[in-house]
């Protein structure tokens, strides 16, 4: 079975740090670009950051800059959203998505959909709460 599995999630306190993850099974990330995503209640999805294939290219949202990196670890098979300096407005569900890069596409991009991703997972919770 072909699926993205996110985990890490969790209460925090503002200022403090989580770790989501990432994993596939199923199928090599390789040769996908892994974008993250939140929705928090009453709101729309939002794409948080993304990196391309071959780790090369990351982009973030102005809202998380400085403060959350994207990475992967393809000996894992697993990327990685290292969020410090939380804040109370960062509390979401987070979801991970994966698309098949392609030569018109060699790089991920920020203003694609978790939809229009070729896998995505069923969300991890991220509660940043005194």
């Amino acid at each position: 079975q072909l699926q993205l599995v996110e985990s890490g999630g969790g209460l925090v306190q503002p200022g403090g740090s989580l770790r989501l993850s990432c994993a596939a099974s199923g199928f090599r990330l390789d040769y996908y670009h892994i974008g993250w995503f939140r929705q928090a209640p009453g709101t729309e999805r939002e794409g948080v950051s993304c990196i391309s294939q071959n780790a090369d290219n990351a982009s973030y949202a102005d809202s998380v800059k400085g403060r959350f990196t994207i990475s992967r670890d393809k000996a894992k098979n697993t990327a990685y959203l290292q969020m410090n300096n939380l804040k109370p407005e960062d509390t979401a569900v987070y979801y991970c998505g994966a698309e098949h890069m392609s030569v018109v596409q060699p790089m991920c991009v920020m203003t694609k959909t978790l939809y229009e991703y070729d896998y995505w997972g069923g969300g991890t919770q991220v509660t940043v709460s005194s």
